[in-house]
């Protein structure tokens, strides 16, 4: 991972954005019972894998390897949207 991370030019913010994700993955899971958590967990995410995909496309990776990225900035986004529809 410490690779992946010098490749993308992204070394001294690696354990920030672990900790960012582990958090959101957390936070997703406590969200089941708490909607303003699952709320705030999936568009931190959401975000995260945004700014992941943007960096694919900046360093030029192929659709292929940046399909996970963009998979789950979808999903987020879409937990995200539902979890505002309910709480309304």
């Amino acid at each position: 991972m410490k690779d992946e991370f010098k490749r993308f030019g992204l070394e001294k913010m690696g354990l920030t954005i672990i900790i960012l994700e582990t958090l959101g993955a957390l936070g997703l899971l406590v969200g089941l019972k708490f909607n303003f958590i699952l709320m705030i967990s999936s568009l931190g995410l959401a975000l995260l894998m945004f700014a992941g995909l943007i960096v694919r496309i900046k360093i030029k990776d192929s659709i292929w390897v940046s399909l996970p990225a963009f998979s789950y900035m979808v999903l987020n986004a879409f937990i995200f949207w539902k979890s505002i529809n309910s709480s309304i």
